[in-house]
């Protein structure tokens, strides 16, 4: 019988968002694939170090504790096959139980997302990912703004999403750009009653909550979820109600009204905040007091004010303590 990931949290990542093949990368880029390979080939045996995804990764794999699997992390790349073994390997000396990759030496990686059934793509190259938010999956860019934070005894994920044209369309974002701000909120009111349209990641949202009601509360490791946008009142109840229509909850709602998001940001310290705008992203990670990374994506759908979806990155470790608490 064929085994299936039906049921599992499915995250795909390319080999440099999870390790730091930074100056590997340079070869890759200059188009010397073969001198890539043979590096990576020197360097089968010195494990790679952390990357940017790492901290996620390592957090959301504690998820997998006792005889039920909850998440599949695969690696999704454009290595060669060789480089994928150095990867494997370095996966396993970090600890974490990676069983499954794809490398496709230079080809986009991204069409093997719909096989997979993947709830979230992760990769530092900007075309793969405008390429799978076309196809219909969530994707962000990721974007080293500075290195993952070293350990800390953290035992929750948190994950934060902007509203517009990430969990929900642009389609009242786009009345907002054309009309202004007292437009926006004339319409929002008038559509109170009818949900917004979803977003580009309304299926990570969709994936996550199904992952907190399996879990329960008997694991030693906690998901929490936050919507952080620049509604406010009477434009925020358009957004509550969407996702009471949905099924779906977050934990925190904040609703800015305008105000700089870093510093709530900064007070919810979330593992991965996904927005529209690389500026909240870059903004958030200079008022970050441990170190950072972002990610960015194209949005299949833009609006004069954002053409991105963005992603930031408090990189909080799991340390081997958890699952022994």
């Amino acid at each position: 019988m064929a085994v299936s990931l039906d049921g599992r949290l499915v995250v795909a990542l390319s080999s440099r968002a999870l390790f730091d093949f930074e100056e590997e990368n340079q070869l890759f880029e200059a188009q010397n694939d073969r001198a890539y390979m043979k590096l990576q080939l020197a360097r089968l045996d010195v494990p790679a170090r952390p990357g940017i995804a790492f901290p996620l990764v390592q957090k959301l794999l504690a998820f997998n504790q006792g005889d039920t699997p909850r998440v599949e992390v695969v690696l999704l790349s454009r290595n060669d096959p060789v480089s994928g073994l150095r990867a494997f390997r370095s996966a396993a000396h970090h600890g974490l139980q990676l069983e499954r990759g794809m490398f496709t030496r230079g080809r986009p990686p991204f069409g093997y997302l719909d096989a997979l059934g993947a709830h979230l793509f992760l990769s530092m190259n900007g075309d793969d990912v405008r390429a799978a938010l076309d196809a219909g999956f969530p994707a962000a860019r990721v974007m080293p703004l500075s290195k993952p934070a070293s350990g800390s005894k953290v035992y929750e994920v948190r994950i934060a999403f902007d509203g517009d044209a990430v969990l929900f369309s642009d389609e009242a974002e786009q009345i907002f750009q054309r009309d202004g701000l007292p437009a926006f909120t004339r319409h929002e009111v008038e559509s109170v009653a009818r949900p917004l349209p979803p977003g580009p990641f309304k299926p990570l949202l969709a994936a996550l909550h199904a992952l907190q009601q399996s879990a329960g509360i008997t694991l030693p490791i906690r998901l929490r979820t936050a919507l952080v946008t620049a509604r406010s009142a009477p434009a925020h109840e358009r957004a509550i109600r969407t996702l009471m229509d949905w099924g779906l909850e977050v934990d925190e709602a904040m609703f800015l009204g305008g105000l700089d998001k870093a510093r709530f940001l900064r007070a919810f310290a979330p593992d991965f905040f996904f927005d529209d705008q690389t500026g909240h992203v870059r903004s958030a990670a200079r008022v970050r007091a441990s170190s950072d990374a972002a990610c960015a994506a194209r949005s299949r759908s833009s609006s004069a004010r954002s053409d991105s979806i963005s992603a930031w990155s408090a990189a909080r470790r799991v340390t081997d303590e958890i699952g022994s608490q």
